[in-house]
Formats: structure tokens, sequence, C-alpha cells
């Protein structure tokens, strides 16, 4: 996981290509007008989803972790707060969907405040929680990057993450 302003996003660059292409994308468009939806980058492999939203009560949230790509979770405009975990702290709630790219589980974690000009990057072998509340409710637009990871970068291990039936 990282945790930076978008002004230092060049120091990421080394992470690769589409990393660049991602911190790039973010640092060079202005996101006041751009209505809520899916922005191509660079095909499939990285692109942006605009939202705008209330945040939601801490109790409304729900740990979740990725396989095939890396979240980019930019603050363009508001505050929210951010959980943040690993799998040993964590149990299976909903297995692996392929298609949401997404597992979603429950358990402890740590959260950060994440304002105005802040993102925070979730790797596939960060869980992660976003889009809730400080104190209460209050509208954010945020900017999510969504960056593949090639097959041997960053995936958690089959124990971390399986395609499995939730636990009841």
């Amino acid at each position: 996981m990282i945790f930076d302003q978008l002004k230092n996003s060049h120091i990421y660059f080394q992470l690769g290509e589409s990393f660049e292409k991602a911190f790039k994308y973010l640092s060079e468009t202005d996101f006041t007008n751009m209505e809520p939806g899916k922005y191509e980058i660079d095909g499939n492999n990285v692109y942006a989803i605009v939202q705008t939203y209330n945040t939601k009560p801490a109790s409304s949230g729900k740990w979740e972790a990725h396989k095939q790509f890396t979240d980019i979770q930019y603050i363009f405009s508001g505050v929210e707060k951010m959980g943040f975990t690993s799998f040993d702290k964590v149990i299976l709630i909903e297995g692996y969907n392929s298609e949401k790219d997404c597992a979603i589980y429950k358990g402890d974690g740590n959260f950060l405040n994440v304002e105005e000009g802040n993102m925070a990057v979730f790797f596939p072998t960060d869980v992660h929680m976003p889009s809730l509340a400080l104190h209460i409710p209050k509208e954010v637009k945020k900017v999510v990057v969504k960056v593949r990871v090639a097959a041997a970068e960053m995936k958690p291990t089959e124990e971390e993450i399986v395609e499995t039936p939730p636990v009841e």
C-alpha cells in the first residue's frame, strides 16, 4: 500500500510503464467538470473510474481485495476514511468474483483520513475498505485508476484470495 499526495506521484513511475501512465493521467487531467463514468487510458490494462458519491458509515463498509488490478484511489474533492489491512487479519465472506475482480472479507484493520489531493494505492496484496465517512456522510469526488497487474507481479497467494463459497 502507498499513501501519498498526488503531487509526489512521479516518485512511483518506477513501478512500471502502466503506473506511469496512470499517475500522469491523474496529474494532467482536470476532473472538475468530468462526468462520472469509465475512461480508457490504455485499453483494458489501465482505466479510470470517476465517481461522485456520499461517504458511508464504517458499519456499512466491507473489506475487499483484487487479483487482477491495483487500485489507485485519488480524492479530487472532499475527504473520506479508507481502511487497510493484511490477509491474516480478515476472513473471507464472499468468494472471489472474477467479473468484478473482487473478494469480500470481514475483520480488523487500520484507517487513514484521505483528503483532497491524496492518493492511496492498493495492490492485490492489500485488503482495503474505501468510501467511509469521517464523522457524517459527505460528498466526495474520487477517481479510481485500475492498473492491470502482470502475471507474476504483486499477486496474493491462493490462501489469501480463493475462489470459494462465502463463510457463513
